[in-house]
């Protein structure tokens, strides 16, 4: 099996050790270097072709910003996972890095950093998984798929509960949780031949006029529905309902960068919003959105932070669970890249129901996993390519409402 090979640039020594720690300790990824500011990092990218990069962007002499602009006109067309500061600074200069052709952001350790890592540590790793290891294919690479990482970030949590609970006691137990990752064959990507068995949905009822679009995506999200709203047909009147799994303080700055490409209007939703034509709701970040009846033939969102389900909030499966209840067959609901199954079952409720369903196809999406259990489920009608989901979307929308 081969690793992912990463390159970490960040001005703080401590950043780049405690980051390098991280990987370094995964199986199936390693660092093969480490910049303190963009102008190091192109001197490295001379002599190394990592498969992702991991980059700051308040660095001196060249910061992360002026990296991505160099990156844009003279390559190399390496995949970049941008280290955010949370502050409301950061989520704006993370979506100027995004429109400059970043993958994806993750937010750094705060306060203390060897108490915070362990928040940080588990989307580091899938986001490594993900833009990296699609990379590292590309580059001709075996590598770990996602999969396998899901399971090693589950079990490392379990450790980590292990020994708050239990203390030194948790180490015989943690140990042997451990054993099972390091198996070289034990997550590999299953060939075609051995995808589960697709589950066949007979509808209860025929697929109704389109009065709502609800879409849910999470890794690869943020420039894969770039592409859908760049491309998304004007004429498109239905409101539109997003789940992106995204960190608070980033979904304002987000749906700002959206609308700016975007012939519809995109905001970040906000409680008691009601839905309106040609609009395009975002959920914020740390909160579920659902929607409910507002009387005289009018729907609005509600917001709440009941607990995340499927490890998020927001989550995709409370969106389509509440649009599935109240519009029926009279939906589309879509599941585009993601790790893990978060909207899986629910859109697979909504397909009972009748309503119309497309999901990304594997070629197209960053990590197909979202997709690939819905489409195992029954949940999905049709598969689309990114290239082709802005029209198929619009297709539909357009004929169905």
């Amino acid at each position: 099996m081969d690793d992912i090979s990463v390159l970490v640039c960040d001005d703080s020594a401590l950043m780049r050790n405690v980051i390098s720690r991280v990987i370094d300790s995964t199986p199936g990824m390693k660092v093969v270097e480490k910049a303190m500011n963009g102008q190091f990092l192109i001197n490295k990218l001379e002599f190394t072709k990592p498969d992702v990069i991991i980059l700051d962007i308040e660095m001196p002499v060249m910061n992360g910003i002026e990296f991505l602009r160099y990156r844009k006109t003279h390559g190399p067309d390496i995949p970049v996972i941008i280290l955010s500061s949370i502050a409301e600074k950061g989520a704006s200069v993370t979506m100027e890095a995004l429109e400059l052709g970043a993958s994806d952001f993750i937010t750094k350790p705060n306060g203390s950093v060897s108490v915070d890592i362990n928040s940080v540590a588990e989307r580091l790793i899938e986001m490594i998984a993900s833009y990296g290891g699609a990379q590292a294919r590309i580059n001709g690479k075996n590598v770990y798929s996602a999969d396998f990482y899901i399971r090693l970030n589950s079990e490392r949590a379990i450790e980590r509960k292990l020994h708050e609970a239990l203390g030194d006691k948790a180490k015989d137990v943690s140990a042997s949780l451990q054993k099972p990752v390091v198996l070289p064959k034990v997550m590999e990507r299953p060939s075609s031949q051995e995808q589960k068995k697709v589950v066949a949905i007979t509808p209860l009822h025929a697929p109704g006029k389109i009065k709502i679009i609800a879409i849910g995506i999470s890794t690869g999200g943020p420039n894969a529905l770039r592409e859908v709203f760049a491309n998304i047909d004007p004429d498109v009147r239905q409101p539109i309902l997003i789940v992106q799994h995204m960190p608070a303080g980033f979904t304002k700055e987000f749906a700002a960068s959206l609308d700016r490409i975007c012939p519809l209007t995109v905001k970040e939703a906000e409680d008691r919003d009601i839905l309106e034509e040609g609009h395009v709701y975002i959920a914020p970040g740390d909160y579920h959105i659902v929607v409910e009846s507002a009387g005289l033939g009018k729907y609005q969102i509600r917001t709440n932070q009941l607990p995340q389900r499927n490890g998020h909030r927001p989550s995709a499966d409370v969106m389509f669970e509440s649009v599935g209840k109240v519009f029926g067959n009279n939906a589309l609901g879509v599941i585009m890249t993601g790790m893990g199954k978060d909207g899986a079952v629910e859109l697979a409720e909504m397909r009972k129901q009748g309503a119309w369903t497309l999901g990304q196809d594997e070629k197209s999406a960053i990590v197909y996993g979202m997709p690939r259990v819905a489409w195992e489920l029954g949940a999905v009608q049709k598969q689309v390519s990114l290239e082709q989901m802005a029209n198929e979307i619009s297709t539909l929308a357009k004929a169905n409402r």
